[in-house]
């Protein structure tokens, strides 16, 4: 973004990441401002890229997808093209919500989400005889959710516990 967020503008970046069902009206009087200068700070997060989408959260235990697994994968094979064919067939996996490229011991890390552990292996599978290359593939399995969040840190500043 060309300029600094200010408070207004982190106010209602708060504000919408808590609930981005807000109207215009019920934003404006949040912050403090009449709808028109609201709206057109909205616009301009918008158009910088700083809001991106506005979507629906859903929760999965009632969508019966409770199993989360972190997939860390190793290869041998850090072409280009092998990277762009990985990225490519790992990403069309509807079961794949979070794909990161790692420093480190691994080369990459998933978060996987679904319904119990054979779905889990059918995943699993589909993964390994989908991309050649994998030297190592590991899984863990989450427990139990300690903390989820969707909302950004964008106070600015480190919270003092």
């Amino acid at each position: 973004m060309d300029t600094e967020l200010d408070k207004i503008d982190r106010k209602i970046l708060d504000l919408l990441q808590n609930d981005a069902t807000l109207s215009l009206n019920e934003l404006a009087d949040a912050v403090n401002l009449t709808t028109t200068p609201c709206w057109k700070r909205l616009k301009k997060l918008e158009e910088a890229g700083v809001i991106q989408k506005r979507v629906a959260l859903l929760n999965p235990e009632k969508l019966d997808l409770s199993f989360t697994a972190f997939v860390l994968v190793k290869t041998s094979d850090h072409s280009h093209e092998w990277y762009q064919q990985f990225v490519s067939t790992a990403t069309q996996f509807p079961e794949v919500m979070e794909f990161y490229r790692m420093a480190g011991e691994y080369d990459y890390m998933m978060k996987v989400l679904v319904k119990d552990m054979p779905s889990f292996d059918r995943f699993y599978k589909k993964l390994v005889n989908s991309v050649a290359g994998l030297s190592n593939v590991t899984s863990t399995f989450a427990m139990e959710p300690l903390k989820y969040t969707t909302a950004l840190p964008i106070a600015g500043e480190v919270s003092q516990l």
